[in-house]
């Protein structure tokens, strides 16, 4: 059976090399450039311990120092299967998604005949090169130099030039033996509607050949001359030679580039693409007149790990660059990502070569954003977030976004990265201080947790000296611990941990590293221990106040931990309450003094006594805590009975 031409280019195109010898090979992580594509492992095909086996994934090949083994994926396909050429390449199409070609017995026929029109495209390059030399393209000319294309980039590109008329081309290759019908093939010509003769596509246009990555021209892209004219840029029309889905404008030079070092760059246009190259920017490519396309992303990334997607600072770019993402987060993989250039407001990347030159456009380049911070400009900029329903709705449609991604270790770092975003996105708002900590009276008094500023008779009273804010501290202390203990409970209270003040700065700083971990919660405890320190840690599990509590000594127990982190707020939230209610009081004395406010006094103090009772009140096995659950009063009152000598040793001084 023959294959299609073109089909094994195809599947190359679409194959790790690096991919398919990973399934034999223990790659060596000290030797080996993951990002680059430049593996090294012990050898498949002879005994060793050494890694002489290479890969260069960027090129497709193999080679073993030791065994002088060489190849591409067929043939190590073949090598370590032991199977024939052909199941080798069905085994490769069906990994890349690709359907093998039917047995066609004409196949050395098509064969034959892409190449005649191969040939034919040759010769009309050849023609529109001729054209731009003469008297009928002195305005392409004028305006090639405008765009400070010289004689060498003319050549360089093969850039051509169509004359006005409608038979230039079509009578200019039948007069070299070039039949009609393979022009009409070819995309070169049109068939009149009118019963006419075929008539030329490209007319009074500079013309830009199109080449696959064998360097074959398949296809031209036209600008036009006249401002008037409906289609400033024409591409040929799809045929057997060309596919604009899957191929890209500088695909064979880029590569090159690219293999050197330089960094893959993706432009919008040929004369972007054509101005970045000259500029010294050799992997440039774009794609032919339309979005990018799942195969052209991928042929991207066989070429690069990392493209960087350059487009015009304006609406149209972006919206270009939004429609890219949506494209890439199903296909994203570990190691194949894209960053994000986005030139100045109203330029594109030919016009800042122009006007600052190629340092200005190497700036952009070098501080082009990872995709996941595009993604996030697009569902935050321009929008406000000053309610729970809108903070909600941007978790919801985040949510649906990343779950696109297909690799799951992929899809927990663009989570991690968002939620640090988000984090720092509505800490901003809130006006935290830094780090996210708030000051003590700094929340509106709407906010539960948020007494006013205490007054100067409340600040000599009993209850200040007898250290009310240290008792505060002492049970944030116990609330992190107690999650720190159980991780997985952490989602159940995220919200309330968001809005705790955390008057102490390492509690703030735990605080916000499990906040940061919901979702993995598995590093959490190593996240905050890279956070604080080992000791630090070790001495927040052994402080007294922390030590006596239950489930810090059962660690692993959520239900308990569960009751603990639900008691201890609901006392806090009791606590403040109380300090709101009594700095009203306070206020609302120094004018007038009723019933009502001793009223409101006493139904504060008893909310709070409930919320923090500490004796032993009944006979009943178990007590009941603000969240509804019963617990055992044997492990129930260490802590609380910690705070009461606490309060009781300080009134006695």
């Amino acid at each position: 059976m023959s294959l299609p031409p073109g089909f094994l280019d195809e599947l190359r195109n679409r194959t790790s090399m690096a991919q398919v010898a990973g399934r034999k090979v223990l790659w060596d992580n000290r030797k080996s450039n993951q990002g680059k594509g430049d593996m090294w492992g012990p050898c498949p095909f002879h005994h060793e311990k050494t890694a002489s086996f290479h890969v260069d994934d960027k090129k497709g090949y193999y080679y073993c120092f030791g065994c002088q083994a060489k190849g591409d994926a067929i043939s190590f396909v073949r090598e370590t299967e032991n199977v024939g050429f052909m199941e080798a390449v069905e085994i490769l199409a069906q990994e890349a998604g690709m359907e093998m070609p039917k047995q066609d017995p004409r196949a050395q026929q098509k064969a034959d005949r892409q190449t005649q029109l191969a040939e034919v495209m040759e010769q009309a390059v050849q023609f529109f090169r001729l054209q731009l030399q003469r008297g009928v393209a002195e305005e392409a000319r004028r305006y090639l130099d405008r765009r400070g294309l010289d004689a060498r980039a003319l050549e360089r590109f093969e850039i051509g030039f169509a004359p006005g008329g409608w038979e230039n081309l079509r009578e200019g290759l039948k007069a070299k033996g070039v039949p009609v019908d393979l022009m009409l093939a070819a995309g070169l010509v049109k068939q009149s509607d009118k019963g006419r003769e075929p008539y030329d596509v490209f007319r009074n246009r500079i013309m830009f050949p199109i080449r696959d990555g064998r360097g074959r021209a398949i296809a031209f892209g036209g600008r036009a001359m006249d401002p008037n004219d409906n289609a400033k840029y024409l591409n040929s029309p799809e045929t057997e030679l060309f596919d604009k889905s899957r191929n890209l404008y500088n695909l064979r030079p880029a590569r090159e580039a690219s293999g050197k070092g330089q960094a893959l760059v993706v432009a919008e246009g040929y004369m972007d693409v054509i101005a970045l190259s000259e500029a010294g920017f050799g992997a440039s490519v774009a794609p032919l007149g339309t979005a990018v396309t799942e195969p052209q992303l991928q042929m991207m990334w066989r070429i690069s790990d990392e493209p960087i997607i350059a487009l015009d600072g304006d609406k149209a770019g972006l919206r270009a660059a939004y429609r890219v993402i949506d494209l890439a987060l199903p296909l994203l993989e570990a190691g194949k990502g894209l960053r994000f250039a986005i030139m100045p407001e109203g330029k594109d990347p030919d016009d800042l070569l122009r006007a600052e030159g190629p340092d200005a456009v190497k700036k952009v380049l070098d501080e082009a954003m990872p995709m996941v911070q595009l993604l996030w400009r697009q569902e935050t900029e321009g929008k406000v977030f000053d309610s729970p329903e809108r903070k909600a709705a941007l978790d919801k449609v985040l949510r649906a976004r990343i779950a696109k991604i297909q690799d799951q270790s992929l899809r927990r770092h663009y989570g991690d990265d968002i939620k640090d975003m988000r984090f720092q996105l509505f800490r901003g708002q809130r006006g935290g201080g830094q780090g996210g900590q708030r000051k003590p009276g700094s929340w509106q008094r709407r906010d539960w947790r948020a007494p006013p500023p205490p007054s100067a008779g409340a600040k000599s009273s009993l209850l200040v000296a007898g250290g009310e804010e240290a008792e505060f501290q002492l049970r944030e202390a116990v609330v992190l611990a107690a999650i720190l203990s159980a991780p997985e409970i952490a989602v159940e209270f995220e919200a309330q941990l968001d809005a705790m003040p955390c008057l102490d700065p390492q509690s703030g700083l735990i605080r916000d590293m499990i906040l940061r971990s919901i979702g993995n919660e598995a590093a959490m405890r190593d996240r905050v221990e890279d956070a604080i320190g080992r000791e630090a840690l070790e001495s927040l599990f052994k402080a007294r106040h922390v030590s006596v509590v239950p489930c810090i000594r059962r660690p692993g127990d959520a239900e308990l931990s569960r009751m603990t982190v639900a008691e201890e707020l609901a006392k806090m939230d009791a606590h403040q309450g109380w300090q709101a209610e009594l700095s009203e009081a306070e206020e609302d004395l120094e004018d007038l003094a009723d019933e009502a406010v001793t009223w409101r006094l006493a139904q504060a103090a008893q909310a709070r006594a409930q919320a923090g009772r500490i004796s032993d009140e009944d006979d009943t096995d178990f007590d009941v805590g603000p969240n509804g659950a019963h617990m055992d009063k044997s492990e129930r009152s260490a802590f609380d009975s910690l705070l009461s000598q606490i309060r009781f040793d300080k009134q006695r001084r």
